[in-house]
């Protein structure tokens, strides 16, 4: 990176500078493991001369830290898939329930943010559709960050929440559900698409609820391939040049992961028996009322505090569903 001319290509650049932070995901928690280790040798061998109550508590400490080190490192292992590495396109869409699935579907999107925001993900907006009465209807983000597709891989499904609706006069517990599709951003694929004959494109305006985010141009793209059904949709920028050339990647990564699941059995299932995002097909419901919890249907794993869940304190979900997935895969 420091030789002359490296940033005359800014694409090889930004490549080869998103190289060097997924290696420095794998390489920097193993030397602060590593690091951490041997502070702990030190701090065990003055125990052993003094045995001070103090040290020993230091000890206890220091040995808690770096099994949550170790365990960061292990779940880095499970992270071994072909695209698992790689930057993701992040999609929302509300389900059953009406303005109540609309306003899920934006609590959905507020917990994402903090979690991307906690763990330093970089997001870009592609598309936001507002709901009619509240909420939103469909967003798509682009989040960038080392092995950001192989983490958020494990929220894609039906999300579930019980709540006394804010929009019900009569007070009354309701149901509602919005899904999470996540594919990873592959930029070398290698499919054939007839631009012209199979893929219709549909402009419009972007923005939403006036001021200045209204468009007054159509420069939103919605592409739908025709064969499939498949449909991308792009219009964070305010040129249609740079929407269609976002939708045209995401709709490639969406054909890639089709092509994908007729080999792999597993997202096999998730494209094509997802079903309706409604009853029966929830990977994790949200309760509100009367009992406060989140429960993920695939691990079993409970918490009881819904508020730092919302809050984007999913790591426990995400950890547990990697395991389980490495261990089925391994059997």
């Amino acid at each position: 990176m420091s030789a002359p001319g490296f940033w005359d290509n800014p694409d090889s650049a930004k490549e080869t500078v998103a190289e060097l932070k997924r290696l420095k995901a794998v390489i920097e928690p193993v030397d602060a493991a590593a690091a951490r280790l041997e502070e702990l040798e030190t701090i065990a061998e003055l125990l052993r001369e003094s045995d001070d109550e103090e040290v020993r508590v230091e000890l206890l400490k220091g040995t808690a830290d770096l099994t949550r080190k170790m365990e960061g490192i292990e779940l880095l292992n499970l992270l071994s898939g072909e695209n698992d590495g790689r930057n993701c396109y992040f999609n929302i869409q509300a389900g059953t329930g009406g303005a109540d699935a609309c306003d899920w579907a934006q609590m959905l999107l507020r917990m994402y943010l903090r979690y991307f925001e906690k763990n330093e993900y970089e997001v870009e907006e592609l598309s936001m559709r507002d709901g009619e009465e509240a909420g939103i209807q469909s967003c798509s983000l682009l989040v960038k960050a080392p092995y950001a597709y192989g983490r958020l891989s494990a929220e894609t499904g039906v999300h579930r929440l019980v709540r006394i609706s804010p929009f019900s006069a009569q007070g009354k517990r309701e149901t509602s559900f919005a899904s999470v599709d996540v594919q990873p951003e592959i930029d070398d694929i290698e499919i054939e698409v007839d631009w012209d004959k199979d893929v219709r494109e549909d402009t419009y305006r972007a923005g939403g609820k006036g001021g200045q985010h209204v468009n007054k141009t159509a420069s939103a793209v919605r592409l739908t391939h025709l064969p499939t059904g498949l449909v991308a949709q792009c219009q964070g920028e305010r040129s249609q040049h740079k929407n269609r050339a976002s939708a045209r990647k995401m709709l490639m990564s969406r054909l890639y992961l089709l092509e994908q699941s007729k080999r792999d059995a597993e997202l096999a299932k998730i494209y094509g028996e997802k079903g309706q995002i409604g009853w029966g097909n929830a990977i994790r419901s949200y309760f509100l009322h009367p009992e406060q919890r989140v429960k993920d249907a695939r691990t079993g794993v409970t918490v009881g505090d819904t508020q730092s869940v919302l809050d984007g304190d999913i790591d426990v979900f995400i950890d547990a569903y990697l395991r389980k997935r490495a261990a089925s895969r391994a059997v």
